[in-house]
């Protein structure tokens, strides 16, 4: 595996582990639709801490979906795209996979299915 391959890897499995909890993904739900927020109004509308809500916040930021900024004496935190893109991305890729050998399943069966049937009535097990 190179190291394109395993940074890759890494970030998509920090960003997996990250959405995992139902916390962290209403946070993300919230930055997307909100903007620019600080913890403090986020907690608002969650049923956790600000503190809580600062080490989700720090998981989230960790696996690149969120980065936070100082404006003055507040931190205010963002939604950054590319990691969550970035993990899409790889999961389609999957899907594909994932169809291509279905469909070529499906294709062997397919074709396999009428020899079969044909080949049960003949030959020594088959019924005389």
């Amino acid at each position: 595996m190179t190291d394109i391959h395993r940074d890759a890897g890494e970030s998509v499995d920090s960003v997996l582990v990250a959405l995992a909890d139902p916390t962290r993904r209403r946070l993300l739900e919230l930055l997307a639709a909100q903007g620019e927020v600080t913890a403090t109004a986020l907690a608002a509308q969650l049923p956790v801490s600000r503190q809580a809500v600062v080490k989700h916040l720090a998981v989230l930021d960790a696996a690149g979906l969120v980065s936070g900024g100082r404006v003055g004496r507040e931190v205010r935190y963002a939604v950054r795209p590319a990691a969550l893109d970035a993990t899409a991305r790889w999961m389609a890729a999957l899907a594909v996979d994932w169809d291509r050998r279905l469909a070529n399943i499906k294709r062997v069966a397919e074709a396999g299915a009428p020899d079969a049937a044909g080949e049960r009535g003949e030959g020594a097990g088959g019924p005389s």
